[in-house]
């Protein structure tokens, strides 16, 4: 989704707060198990080696076969650089099983934690990983900002604000947004977000081709 930053050591996965740790303290989550096993599986049809990847990518080979292992916990932002290395959304990463059913029940909704994951909550409302284009709900509190780390991708965004404020900043220009606003860019152009409000901010995004 954009450029990362490998100081960042946020995590990408969300577990629910009535399974936050499994029985066995040094068995790793089975999203961990699944994100290896899909990596190893798009690397080895690539026909990569892990150092091939690792050039690839920007991350470290010992890194690598420790997620093909399904150890440790990797960050959004190194699953981000694996993805988009691979050609493919982050979440086709997690996705398991391919979802036959259109519909996506408010509790099955996949929760990304992105930077700042404290002021924000990204949620995936598209059922399929392999679709041309992908609906996030957003919902951030005053102070939010990713103006550290702007977003550049290919393919183009739409957002509209349902509730609050909510500002992007395109190439050099800032557009604050009210609920009922929207706005549609070039992702390939520099971008980022704040919540400048003094309340909540909720908001959907489109973004074609996925980046997540």
């Amino acid at each position: 989704m954009h450029s990362p930053d490998p100081k960042s050591d946020k995590s990408y996965w969300h577990t629910p707060a009535s399974d936050s740790r499994l029985a066995i303290a040094d068995r790793p989550p089975l999203t961990v198990q699944v994100v290896g096993n899909e990596i190893k599986r798009l690397r080895k049809l690539q026909g990569w080696t892990l150092e091939q990847l690792a050039s690839a990518s920007g991350v470290s080979a010992g890194l690598l076969s420790q997620i093909e292992r399904g150890q440790g916990n990797p960050s959004f932002n190194t699953l981000v650089q694996v993805a988009h290395s691979l050609g493919i959304p982050v979440a086709r990463l997690v996705a398991g099983e391919q979802m036959t059913s259109p519909v996506l029940r408010r509790e099955d909704r996949r929760r990304l934690n992105l930077p700042n994951d404290e002021l924000v909550v990204a949620e995936l409302l598209t059922v399929r990983p392999d679709s041309a284009l992908e609906v996030i709900r957003i919902e951030t509190k005053p102070g939010y900002s990713t103006e550290d780390t702007p977003f550049v991708h290919e393919g183009e965004e739409f957002g509209i604000v349902l509730e609050g404020t909510h500002a992007v900043n395109v190439g050099g220009t800032h557009y604050v947004l009210r609920a009922g606003d929207s706005i549609s860019y070039d992702s390939t152009i520099p971008h980022w977000y704040e919540n400048p409000g003094e309340g909540t901010s909720v908001s959907l995004w489109v973004v074609t081709p996925p980046s997540f």
